[in-house]
């Protein structure tokens, strides 16, 4: 396109957008800090935080090119290796740079999804070697699959901001690290509860406003359809919070701060491959009903041997699984212009989202397992005992989040 392309209005909007997605990187840190124990709080903040840096580099490097460049139905090829041919042109009706920028925003925070199911545990360099790696092997080609011309994209399925290239993605990986790294040493014969549950509230509330950006700037202009992804954006974790106090209070008549907390995340992941897609009467069944099965699959997690520590496949899994198969039920074309689900005519689009689903889960489980084992094969994959029960903040950072004068 040319140069008489770019708007600036649109522009002004991607530019707050990649700000606000940015933001939820720093928030994810305080969720997930405040849900360990204080003697690993920076620790898992750090994993969020160093992503900004590794990630951010090689996306821009390799990653984006990987993702976002011409090439075949797997993934693109080297045209924009080192931003080669990024620059003011324009992408849509935003300047290129901007577009690349946006989107490396998107992968930072997925990789950094994946350390909540290894908190407390994984060495922070090799955590780090995995995440960089994976954003390159694993994250960048599912983004070409569905947002970069892939297989996926051609084929129809619908995910506005991420339900499956960033949460069922990251989700999946999450579950193989678990796996590869192993459980806790107290897990779970202590209890290990959260040090700071105002944290994690914080966490949850700036994952929200960041979330505006991730969802209404998936419309890549200042638009209705950018409108309409901010309103499901706001309506769907607020169903899905009503129904999850429910649930809390019907199981065990307290409704928990950690739960709304989570209810919210929940709701915003199950909304963000349907957010531009379903009216906003939709958006609030799709919330509703999403509570119901990540809900049961904390309550199911917490009876096995799995220690996933924060419960990422239980949140991010179910919830973006139920949030795609979701959209193939409530796409609604006069809203969105583009398809209908099978509530409207079209039970092909929920067949589509499915096999999307299984698609991404099967690449990202197989992958990243296997990346794993082969670093583990050259360097163990998690701290030692003794690092683990000092705490991972001292032995790892030499640093403390609280000092404790005597």
């Amino acid at each position: 396109m040319s140069p008489s392309a770019l708007n600036a209005a649109d522009t002004a909007w991607m530019l707050v957008a990649t700000a606000l997605v940015l933001l939820m990187t720093p928030a994810l840190a305080f969720f997930y800090g405040g849900l360990v124990r204080s003697k690993n709080a920076l620790n898992t903040m750090m994993m969020s935080f160093v992503a900004l840096g590794f990630v951010g580099v090689f996306w821009a490097l390799i990653g984006y090119s990987l993702a976002f460049s011409t090439g075949g139905a797997w993934v693109g090829d080297l045209s924009h290796l080192f931003l080669r041919n990024v620059g003011l042109e324009a992408q849509g009706t935003i300047p290129h740079v901007l577009f690349m920028a946006y989107q490396g925003t998107f992968a930072i925070i997925t990789a950094v999804l994946i350390s909540g199911a290894i908190v407390e545990r994984m060495r922070f360099s090799i955590y780090v070697l995995f995440i960089t790696l994976w954003s390159l092997i694993v994250y960048s080609p599912i983004a070409h699959w569905v947002w970069g011309g892939g297989w996926l994209a051609k084929w129809g399925a619908l995910d506005f901001a991420g339900g499956t290239v960033v949460h069922v993605n990251a989700a999946v990986a999450a579950l193989a690290a678990a796996i590869a790294v192993g459980k806790r040493q107290e897990y779970p014969s202590s209890s290990l509860l959260p040090h700071s549950v105002p944290l994690t509230l914080l966490g949850a509330g700036l994952l929200w406003f960041g979330w505006f950006g991730f969802n209404a700037g998936s419309a890549l202009a200042a638009s209705p359809i950018a409108g309409l992804a901010f309103v499901t954006t706001l309506l769907a974790p607020a169903a899905t919070l009503l129904v999850w106090t429910f649930l809390d209070a019907a199981r065990s008549r307290k409704p928990t701060a950690v739960g709304a907390a989570t209810a919210i995340v929940v709701g915003l992941v199950a909304i963000t491959p349907a957010a531009g897609y379903i009216s906003p009467l939709s958006a609030l069944a799709l919330g509703a009903i999403a509570a119901v099965p990540s809900y049961l699959g904390l309550m199911i997690r917490v009876k096995t041997a799995l220690d996933d520590s924060l419960d990422v496949v239980a949140a991010h899994g179910v919830g973006g699984t139920v949030g795609a198969l979701l959209t193939g039920v409530f796409a609604q074309k006069s809203w969105n212009g583009v398809a209908d689900g099978a509530l409207f005519g079209n039970p092909r689009q929920l067949v589509i989202q499915a096999t999307a689903v299984a698609a991404v889960a099967v690449y990202s489980g197989v992958v990243s397992f296997a990346l794993l084992k082969l670093i583990g094969l050259v360097t163990p994959l998690r701290a030692t005992v003794e690092d683990e029960t000092t705490g991972l903040d001292v032995t790892l950072h030499g640093e403390e989040a609280y000092l404790h004068e005597g």
